[in-house]
């Protein structure tokens, strides 16, 4: 390097000096500065010519240097070579993700920069585990059309411990893992095996981690039983999803410090709202409120307040607190448990807005005109007094049906409520004019008896639900447009529209029911209203509604707006759940920061650490919805082991190249109808059109067809029903339609397990032995 190139580096500062000195008392450079110094040399280069580079010397600053280069490897910033230099990840050639696995032994690699998911062999997969994190190397573009990958290196293993079933085999134990992404047995030596015996449900510590050439090794460190006892179905999606449950010792240090009752002195400085009659509306069995609503008319419409528990002043950045919430990411929810992100004191105490205690507050004050346009917003630290703990059931009572007894009971908070209604009419009349899509679903509660399943009812939202979901939506949207203003890094929720190619495929699916999607490349959610309101009256209208749904991509946390397509927001982020989700934590860090006078260059976060934060919460909102449905499908298992051999009535909800997947009507179990338990025919399976077809009879199955099925087997285990036509003089979901056109692939949905474009698919009952086919 020349004199002159010496001079200019030894004279450039960096840039986020200010942002890491208010941070840490001794800082060192930041990531940014690290990643470019290391650029311009052009070449890998070792810990001690960046520690040149970098101009440090000290003791403490090279360790917190080590600490810090240690976190970008595992972040997938830099990689490390073999002769140990470090260089910059070159974000067009190495893509750095997550690894979701598949039952059948393939796997896809997630890119944490976004983009078309990555496949990776079995080959692949052998090196790894569903949820690990990866460098990968963009191999070549496989037949199907689809970009595969190779491993360059393992950034993060995702699993310490395995929940499974345990095999026994010749003195050595196999352990094959209860979540069906992981395909790989563990292998435990006779000597690890702590008592544990063949069929037990035990939870295995790895020793040794997949690689190409081996299988993971592993201890026995817990037997959790033979036969599932009433709640182990909890038990066990925790453990093998590795959800953590204990609260670390830190952590019960820092919550022995608080009390039921906010300190004086903590709600001084605050705007006074305790005579405000704020009120909390939430279900029969919530345990925690975190959030509170207020409305009153204005001359030009209405004022809104939501009261949203101060979570932040509680959970300060790097605190113990803050530290297990992080890791959590998210409360999971299980029928009949919750595992939640913070500690009781702080869910459901001091961050709960219980009624007649006082409470710190974050509030989102709105006015909203008559036509349900946001006017203004301001953002402030309060404290507040619910003045009642409403249901929404009591909520509907009063406004709807006009209940007497519940008018007198609250007379004092009902014109505040009736203004609620009102508002509520004009929002949602703002909702269908900006062309938001409203899909009709079906949600259902589960009713115990001693831990059992004794019953599965569907909940109908009424209005009081949905006065709710207004006033969060209003709130999220102006602490988006606040933070957009301010130029604050954020977390957005970003939801965004059809591919392509799934767009491609919805129209031809449309097109055959002579229908037709408008808006052309790029439609719009209103496109999408209009459709599903053009439908709504046709007997097909759920077959439709499921369709169009599943052509839409997942919601997800990023720091880039990119809007939410399904809300039609043009900014959209999560602010009204702090206890439940990381997401909105740091959101309100930097509402606050935003309306103290803070700017971009001195918050607490660089816009990539938040970046980091939105792909981790990504993945443990994903693990908490995986956990809670293996649980639940447990517990369905579970409930329909008595009812083998008997006939319902159900709903075709999904068809693949295997067979049908059929929901029973009034019990929302689903289960499967193998393609060899259908007709004695050859059936073609139609990605497309989401149908099989007789390729000899011409009886076609579809998606939203009814259908007459007999319960033939419950396997707990596996958490798996399989059905069975009940006959043919009784099926009322095979109906003589001309055979769909034969198509050699098409790409089915990533959450429906195989990605990858389905063969045209022959199989029939009887006579030979089907082909084996993925599932």
């Amino acid at each position: 390097m020349s004199n002159q190139n010496r001079s200019k580096r030894k004279s450039k500062r960096d840039p986020n000096f200010a942002r890491e000195a208010k941070k840490y008392d001794n800082p060192i450079p930041s990531r940014e500065f690290i990643m470019e110094s290391i650029n311009e040399k052009g070449c890998p280069i070792s810990f001690a010519e960046i520690a040149s580079v970098l101009a440090i010397k000290d003791e403490d600053q090279l360790i917190a240097l080590d600490r810090r280069l240690g976190a970008m490897l595992r972040d997938g910033q830099l990689i490390k070579n073999r002769k140990k230099g470090f260089c910059v990840i070159d974000k067009e050639e190495l893509i750095v993700g997550r690894v979701t696995g598949h039952a059948d032994g393939f796997g896809f690699l997630i890119p944490e920069e976004g983009g078309d998911d990555l496949f990776l062999t079995h080959r692949e997969m052998r090196k790894l585990m569903h949820g690990d994190r990866a460098v990968v190397r963009v191999a070549g573009i496989d037949n199907r059309g689809r970009r595969e990958g190779t491993i360059v290196e393992v950034l993060e293993r995702a699993h310490e411990k395995i929940v499974g079933r345990l095999a026994i085999e010749g003195g050595v134990g196999f352990v094959r893992p209860d979540n069906k992404r992981m395909t790989q047995e563990i292998i435990v030596p006779g000597t690890e095996l702590n008592g544990a015996e063949k069929g037990d449900i035990v939870v295995v510590e790895l020793i040794v981690q997949p690689s190409r050439r081996t299988q993971p090794v592993g201890k026995i460190v817990e037997v959790l039983g033979e036969h599932l006892a009433s709640g182990m179905e909890t038990d066990i999606a925790i453990r093998s999803h590795e959800i953590p449950v204990e609260w670390p010792a830190e952590v019960q240090q820092a919550i022995a410090k608080l009390s039921e009752k906010v300190p004086e002195k903590a709600k001084k400085g605050r705007v006074d709202l305790r005579k405000l009659p704020l009120v909390t509306i939430d279900g029969e069995d919530a345990r925690d409120y975190d959030d509170a609503v207020y409305c009153e008319a204005t001359p030009k419409g209405w004022k809104l307040i939501v009261a949203i528990a101060d979570v932040s002043h509680y959970v300060k950045p790097g605190n113990p607190l803050d530290k297990e919430a992080s890791s959590r990411g998210t409360s999971v929810y299980f029928p009949g448990r919750v595992v939640p992100m913070l500690p009781e004191i702080l869910s459901n105490g001091l961050c709960s807005l219980n009624p007649k205690v006082d409470r710190l507050c974050m509030c989102c004050e709105m006015l909203i005109s008559r036509e349900g346009k946001l006017l203004r917003s301001r953002f402030y630290e309060g404290v507040m007094h619910s003045h009642a703990r409403l249901t929404y059931d009591k909520v509907a009572a009063m406004l709807v049906d006009r209940d007497k007894k519940l008018i007198k009971e609250y007379a004092e908070i009902l014109p505040h409520l009736e203004e609620l209604y009102a508002l509520y009419h004009v929002l949602q009349a703002s909702r269908r004019e900006r062309g938001a899509i409203d899909f009709e679903t079906v949600e259902t509660r589960i009713i115990f008896d001693e831990g059992k399943i004794a019953d599965i009812v569907a909940v109908t939202r009424n209005d009081a639900h949905k006065i709710i979901e207004e006033c969060m939506l209003s709130a999220n949207v102006a602490a988006a447009r606040l933070l957009q203003r301010k130029k604050i890094p954020a977390h957005f929720r970003v939801h965004e529209g059809p591919s392509a190619e799934k767009l491609i495929d919805l129209r031809q699916f449309l097109g055959e029911m002579g229908l037709s999607l408008p808006g052309g490349a790029k439609p719009t959610a209103g496109d999408y209203a209009k459709l599903l309101n053009q439908v709504r009256e046709r007997p097909d209208a759920q077959l439709i509604q499921t369709v169009l749904l599943r052509s839409l991509s997942q919601a997800v946390y990023t720091t880039d707006n990119l809007g939410h397509f399904g809300l039609s927001y043009d900014a959209y982020t999560h602010f009204t759940s702090p206890i439940r989700r990381y997401p909105d934590l740091l959101v309100h860090r930097a509402l606050k920061h935003a309306v103290n006078g803070g700017k971009a260059s001195d918050f607490h976060y660089s816009k990539g650490e938040l970046q980091s934060f939105a792909e981790y919460c990504s993945t443990t909102e994903r693990r908490a919805d995986e956990a809670s449905r293996d649980a639940l499908d447990t517990l369905k298992c579970e409930y329909m082991l008595d009812k083998v051999g008997e006939k319902f009535d159900g709903i075709i909800t999904s068809v693949t190249s295997f067979g049908l997947f059929v929901m029973l009507d009034g019990i929302y179990v689903d289960g499967l109808v193998h393609i060899t338990a259908l007709d004695k025919d050859y059936f073609h399976f139609d990605p497309v059109a989401h149908r099989l077809s007789g390729e000899r009879t011409g009886k076609s199955y579809r998606l939203g067809d009814p259908l007459r099925i007999q319960v033939a087997a419950v396997n707990v285990d596996e958490r798996k029903i399989d059905f069975v036509l009940h006959d043919a003089a009784s099926r009322k979901g095979a109906d003589s339609r001309p055979g769909g056109k034969k198509r050699s692939s098409g790409k089915r949905r990533k959450d429906g397990g195989d990605k990858s474009k389905a063969p045209r698919s022959r199989r029939r009952s009887g006579g030979k032995k089907p082909r084996k086919q993925g599932k």
